[in-house]
C-alpha cells in the first residue's frame, strides 16, 4: 500500500483527466492520473475527429489522445493503471483504493471517470456481443467489408459512426425512432449522412430484438406508426443509444444526479477539495473540446485551493493556538476602513491577528460560515470561540 502523498489525483485518463494532468503538473503540483485502461477514454475510439481546433484536416482520436498523454507525462504527471473501487476521506487527505489493493493519498481530488455506451437490454444484445453486436465502429468496421449492417441511434455518435461504416459496408441501415428527416445530431453531419448513398433509413422504428444463430442474421424492429413488426436482414448491429457515467464507486461519497456528477462553474462538487470534469458531469455538451476545458478548469481551481490552503496553514501556524481571525474583502470599503480598529482590538486582547480576504480564501470563509464581511472571530484550537461585534 502506497503512503506517498500527491497534491492532486485525477481519476480517469480520458480527455478531461489528461488535460487536468497537464495543467496540474504544469503548476508544479505532484500529480497522478489513475485510469483502468490505456489513457484516452471514449475519444480514443473515434476514427477521425474533424471538429477539434487546430486540426483542420482532422485527426484520429487515438493519435490525439496519445498527444494528450505524452504532454501530461512530459509535464511531470504520473499515470498508473488501476480500476478505482473506493474513495475515502481521512484527516485532510483522500485515499484512492483500486481493485488490486493499491492505495494512493492525495490532498485534492479530480473526478473524470467518463462514460461507456448505454445498452438497451433487448433480446440478443448480450448474446451476440462480439459476434455481430458492436458499440464501436472504429474498432470493428473492417469486419464488415461489403456487408449489410444496422445502426441504432440518431445522435452525433450514431450518425458519425454510420458514415464511417459506409466506407466498408455495402449498406448501412439506420433505425431511427423519429419522423422522417428528424435526427438528434448536428446539421453538418446530418446533411452528409442523408446524402450518403450507402445509408438507408427506417424512420419511426424501434428495435425489438437482435436475431441470429451463432452470429447475427438480422433484427426485428417495430413500426411505431402502424405497430407492425418487421425483419431486417443484416450481418452486424452497431448500438449508439447514449452513454452511462462510470460513477458507481462514488455513490454516497458525492452528490449524483442520474449517475452524473453535480458541479458548479468552478468544477467543484458538493464535497470540499473534490472537483469533477468531463462526460461524467451534468453538462449539455459532451465533446472532446468541452471535456478538455472542464479538465483545465478543474486543475486550475484545485491548484488555487491548494495555494489558499498552504498560505492559510502557514499563517495559522505562525499565529499559534489562539488568535483573532478577520474576514474582509477589497470591494467592501467598510471592511478595509476597520483595519486600525481590528489591529487595536487584537493588541488589547494580547492575541495575534490573521486577516483573510474572502475573495482569495473562499474555503476558509465557507468553513467558518462567513457569508458577509466584515467579520471578526475569536479562534482557539482552530475552532471559533465567539464572534466579536464590530
Amino acid at each position: 500500500m502506497s503512503k506517498e502523498l500527491y497534491d492532486i489525483i485525477i481519476i480517469g485518463g480520458g480527455t478531461a483527466g489528461l488535460t487536468a494532468g497537464i495543467y496540474a503538473s504544469r503548476s508544479r503540483r505532484k500529480t497522478l492520473v489513475v485510469d483502468r485502461k490505456r489513457p484516452g477514454g471514449q475519444a480514443a475510439t473515434t476514427e477521425r475527429m474533424e471538429n477539434y481546433p487546430g486540426f483542420p484536416g482532422g485527426i484520429s482520436g487515438r493519435k490525439l489522445m496519445d498527444l494528450f498523454r505524452d504532454q501530461a507525462v512530459n509535464m511531470g504527471c504520473t499515470i498508473e493503471k488501476g480500476e478505482v473501487l473506493e474513495v475515502r476521506e481521512g484527516n485532510n487527505v483522500f485515499e484512492v483504493v483500486t481493485k488490486k489493493g493499491e492505495a494512493y493519498n492525495t490532498r485534492m481530488l479530480i473526478l473524470a471517470p467518463g462514460c461507456v455506451p448505454r445498452k438497451l437490454g433487448i433480446p440478443g444484445e448480450e448474446t451476440f456481443s462480439g459476434r455481430g453486436v458492436s458499440f464501436c465502429a472504429t474498432c470493428d468496421a473492417e469486419l464488415y467489408e461489403e456487408a449489410k449492417v444496422v445502426v441504432i441511434g440518431s445522435g452525433d455518435t450514431a450518425v458519425e459512426e454510420a458514415v464511417y461504416l459506409s466506407r466498408y459496408a455495402e449498406e448501412v441501415v439506420m433505425i431511427v425512432v423519429h419522423d422522417e428527416g428528424v435526427l438528434d445530431c448536428n446539421r453538418t453531419i446530418a446533411g452528409e449522412a442523408l446524402d450518403n448513398p450507402k445509408l438507408s433509413w427506417r424512420w419511426n422504428r424501434s428495435i425489438v430484438s437482435i436475431d441470429g444463430d451463432d452470429l447475427v442474421r438480422g433484427v426485428t424492429v417495430k413500426n411505431l406508426a402502424t405497430g407492425t413488426m418487421e425483419q431486417v436482414e443484416c450481418e452486424g448491429v452497431f448500438m449508439f443509444v447514449g452513454t452511462l457515467p462510470q460513477t458507481s464507486f462514488l455513490e454516497g461519497f458525492i452528490g449524483l444526479h442520474g449517475g452524473f456528477i453535480e458541479v458548479n462553474e468552478r468544477m467543484e462538487t458538493g464535497r470540499v477539495n473534490v472537483y469533477a470534469a468531463g462526460d461524467a458531469t451534468r453538462t449539455v455538451l459532451r465533446q472532446v473540446v468541452t471535456a478538455a476545458s472542464d479538465g483545465a478548469k478543474a486543475a486550475f481551481y484545485a491548484d488555487k485551493a491548494l495555494s489558499e490552503k498552504e498560505e492559510l496553514e502557514k499563517a495559522l501556524k505562525h499565529a499559534g493556538g489562539e488568535y483573532y481571525l478577520y474576514f474582509y474583502t477589497p470591494p467592501v470599503q467598510e471592511s478595509l476602513d476597520l483595519f486600525p480598529v481590528i489591529e487595536k482590538r487584537a493588541g488589547n486582547a494580547g492575541v495575534p491577528l490573521v486577516k483573510l480576504d474572502t475573495c482569495r480564501f473562499r474555503e476558509a470563509a465557507r468553513r467558518y460560515g462567513v457569508s458577509s464581511v466584515p467579520k471578526l472571530l475569536h479562534i482557539r484550537g482552530n475552532e471559533p470561540v465567539r464572534e466579536i461585534n464590530l
